[in-house]
């Protein structure tokens, strides 16, 4: 079992961010005056901002660390109750903004976290939480949402910018752990049987890292899903973001484009899931450092 744990950030931040915004429009004094700024209830690193680090990624079950946290000039003196649960109805106005993925509620037979009141004590600003889901029961030809937010905090202010962790799961078939072989020639850094995870970006493309540059360079893999259950048309290519803020930017450029090496493949053949996790992932670029050249070779299998 797989616990992710987000690290929280830090009330004083918050509190700065706040006050910036509440005296954007007020002369320059030289200091914040924090005594504007109120109290607001948040659950740190949530919301549209860390989307994609709430993405569930491990296999079967899988355990959700957050905290919810009091952002405000001064800690309270007296407990403050906050109710924080599932709000499915979030799904729909999320899906209508971004339609690129169409999210399903989670089943409730995926997750444990019934509405809960938690209690920060007086003089304190952080309490934790724990939500299991389970990614075995659900399609995963599906994308889900669960949307844990905060709905009541009596007597503060719910932060309209942390207040939701968006939890997802994308339905991506190839999505999950795998072994992993990698070769750079000429030799150094070799392994094989190391494990590393594939990683969804939408229902039909994945990424993952590859060995070379201690694994900083991340390949993409787009695919068709067939009809009749196959995949064709896969096409794999390295992170435009890794290739120039990485490699580039230490005077290092791509000699032959990311390719798929697997023996006979063709973008036309309809393979099975099991031909295609079983070795069809094999994917090869070569890069020029400046004096030499550097031939990787990356296989990702079942």
């Amino acid at each position: 079992m797989k616990t992710k744990i987000f690290n929280k950030i830090p009330a004083l931040a918050i509190i700065v961010l706040l006050a910036l915004s509440f005296n954007s429009c007020q002369k320059d004094t030289g200091f914040i005056d924090f005594s504007g700024v109120g109290n607001v209830v948040d659950m740190p690193q949530s919301g549209a901002a860390f989307f994609s680090a709430d993405a569930i990624t491990a296999s079967g079950i899988d355990t959700l660390k957050f905290a919810v946290e009091l952002s405000s000039p001064n800690t309270l003196s007296t407990p403050l109750s906050v109710i924080v649960g599932v709000d499915n109805t979030i799904i729909p106005t999320y899906n209508a903004a971004n339609p690129a993925i169409v999210y399903n509620p989670f089943p409730s037979n995926a997750y444990t976290f019934p509405d809960v009141t938690v209690t920060i004590p007086a003089g304190q600003r952080v309490v934790y939480l724990t939500c299991v889901v389970n990614k075995a029961v659900l399609n995963p030809a599906l994308s889900y949402m669960l949307p844990i937010s905060i709905k009541s905090a009596p007597g503060v202010t719910i932060s309209g910018n942390f207040g939701v962790h968006y939890y997802h799961v994308i339905g991506n078939d190839f999505a999950g752990s795998y072994s992993w072989d990698f070769t750079r020639v000429p030799a150094a850094g070799n392994f094989v049987g190391h494990t590393t995870t594939i990683y969804p970006v939408s229902p039909t493309q994945f990424e993952v890292a590859g060995g070379y540059y201690t694994g900083t360079i991340r390949y993409e893999c787009t695919f068709t899903k067939n009809s009749d259950g196959t995949y064709s048309n896969f096409q794999v290519f390295i992170n435009t973001d890794d290739a120039t803020n990485i490699l580039n930017a230490n005077g290092i450029s791509i000699s032959i484009p990311a390719s798929i090496v697997f023996p006979g493949y063709s973008p036309t053949t309809h393979y099975t899931f099991l031909q295609a996790t079983t070795g069809l992932f094999t994917f090869q670029y070569q890069v020029f450092n400046g004096s030499s050249y550097r031939l990787n070779t990356d296989k990702y299998y079942h």
